[in-house]
This record gives C-alpha cells, sequence and structure tokens, in this order.
C-alpha cells in the first residue's frame, strides 16, 4: 500500500461507526456468542467524506421528502414519537423502500465517498479470551478493549495523508471515552509510522468529535455502508433449507466505494486486506476451501 498524497485538499473528514456488539459473556462470565443480540463480529467502519455539508444536505432533503410523502405517513417508522426515520436514517430500523432510496442517494456521491473498516472475527476473540481466563483466573473481559484494539487498526492502516484530520466518532451508548479514543489514534500514528516509514505528524493533527447520528448527518451514511458490510458477514440460516446464508447484494452496490476492508482474522496470521485488487466476497471469504486454509488464531 502506497500513501495517498495525491488530494489538493489539506482536510479530511471522517466519520466512525460500528456494527454488531463487542460482548462475548454475559454478567455470569458464560459465552453468549451467537444468542440473540449478540452478532458472530464486530465491525469498525470509517467514511471519509469530501464535503460533508453537501452529503448532510442530501440525506436531510432526502428524508424531509419521505416524512411529507403519503406513502410513509402510515408506517410506524415515520411516527415521530418512534424516534427512527421521521428523526434519521438508520438502516436497521428503516424500511426496504427507504433503504434503497438511500443506497441510492450514497451512491451517486461516487468517488466523493470513501469507506474503510476493520473487522473482527469473535469467534477467535472468545477462544482468545477463554485461554487467557484460564491462565489468569482474576482476569474479566472488558468490551471496551475490543473497541480499542479496532480502532486501532482503522486509525493505523489507512494511508491517507493530509494536514488536519476531522474526525467524528459516533457515542456508544451513554458512555464518552476521550482518553481511550486519544490513545487509539497515537497507536494507529506510530503503527502509520511503521508500515510506511514517515509519520502523517502526531495526534495534533487529529480533531476530534463524540456525537451521535442525529446531530451528524453523515455519520447515518456510515452507518449504511456499516449495515451492508454486516449483512455481508453476519451469518444467517434459511429456516427452509438449513443452508448458512450470507447476503451480498448490499455490498456489492456499495463496493466500488469502499477502499478497504481489513479482515483482522482471516487468511495470515496478520489478516487479509480486502481492496479493489481483492475484492471482498463470498468466495473470497466465505469458500471452503480457503476456510480450510485458515489458521485458528488464538
Amino acid at each position: 500500500m502506497r500513501p495517498d498524497t495525491t488530494s489538493t485538499d489539506d482536510i479530511c473528514h471522517f466519520f466512525v461507526d460500528e456494527a454488531g456488539v463487542p460482548d462475548l459473556f454475559d454478567g455470569k462470565g458464560r459465552p453468549i456468542l451467537g444468542t440473540a443480540g449478540c452478532s458472530h463480529f464486530f465491525i469498525l467502519g470509517m467514511l471519509e467524506v469530501d464535503k460533508p455539508d453537501n452529503l448532510a444536505a442530501a440525506l436531510t432533503a432526502l428524508r424531509k421528502q419521505m416524512v411529507a410523502d403519503p406513502y410513509f405517513k402510515t408506517t410506524p417508522s415515520f411516527h415521530p414519537d418512534r424516534k427512527k426515520t421521521a428523526l434519521l436514517f438508520h438502516a436497521k430500523d428503516d424500511l426496504p423502500e427507504v433503504r434503497m432510496k438511500v443506497f441510492d442517494l450514497l451512491r451517486s456521491f461516487g468517488k466523493a465517498l470513501r469507506f474503510r473498516a476493520v473487522v473482527c472475527d469473535k469467534q477467535v476473540i472468545l477462544a482468545r479470551e477463554q485461554a487467557r481466563r484460564a491462565s489468569e483466573p482474576a482476569y474479566r473481559y472488558n468490551p471496551d478493549a475490543l473497541y480499542d484494539e479496532l480502532a486501532r487498526a482503522l486509525f493505523g492502516r489507512f494511508s491517507r495523508v493530509a494536514d488536519v484530520y476531522r474526525l467524528c466518532v459516533a457515542k456508544r451508548g451513554n458512555k464518552i471515552r476521550n482518553a481511550a479514543l486519544r490513545t487509539a489514534l497515537e497507536q494507529g500514528e506510530r503503527d502509520f509510522t511503521d508500515a510506511f516509514g514517515f509519520s502523517r505528524g502526531g495526534i495534533e493533527h487529529w480533531q476530534v468529535a463524540i456525537t451521535n447520528s442525529r446531530e451528524t448527518v453523515c455519520l447515518q451514511a456510515a452507518d449504511y455502508f456499516l449495515w451492508a458490510l454486516q449483512r455481508f458477514y453476519e451469518p444467517r440460516v434459511n429456516p427452509e433449507t438449513g443452508k448458512v446464508i450470507h447476503e451480498d447484494r448490499y455490498l456489492n452496490a456499495m463496493l466500488p466505494q469502499t477502499s478497504q476492508i481489513y479482515d483482522l482474522h482471516f487468511g495470515p496470521m496478520s489478516g487479509t486486506f480486502f481492496n479493489p485488487a481483492n475484492p471482498l466476497s463470498i468466495i473470497s471469504r466465505f469458500e471452503p476451501s480457503i476456510w480450510k486454509k485458515k489458521t485458528p488464531q488464538v
């Protein structure tokens, strides 16, 4: 990977959100991987937007247009008291017709939107954590640590170079963890220097805001990219055939705007980078012959 230094824009705008949950155990320390509400994968994604004001205005106009459309008037998600599509786009809650319009809008921005993400296989993380608990009985898993691990990989493994990085991070529940995020950025900057042989300038070049999707509309766009990727990774079982399904149509629609997916626990010990030269697909990620080559990482 060669750092991208061709842009004349000295300011990069990034919007970071997550998909899935970092949880592995219940309150009694029992594994809950794959149970209701607990995902198999945890994903941290970052959307780079050339002109955030333009994207925010377009998404807001589209939502207002839908709110005024009689077609959506009686649907529950458009009732303001439900605090869903009437207030903001959220792919998980939005109607299929809404999703299609949002995806079409995002695709219309072309290369002005560039998405990258880090994906972890929680089965690998679970095995790692259980091994540590066996050797250190007093040790307790902290889900925040997994988020921080992915944040470091996300910030340290993209090759964009600019004078200023404006980073908007989706607030996680009631938590604001400024110190942990700053640590992840510092570690990511060191990882970048190790990977590419020069510094982007350090933590001083980052301007960070922890916010929410209603206040920062571009986070709604990041959510849609993440939802498409999550639908690809998370396995579902066909109730009639029992076959495991990975849905790729949403991902395929957004691949032209996807710069890089860093799959931490697939392939070699260092993970696998999926990008335009090595596209992410059901064959490349879940085809049985490739799974056989995967080396378990504990």
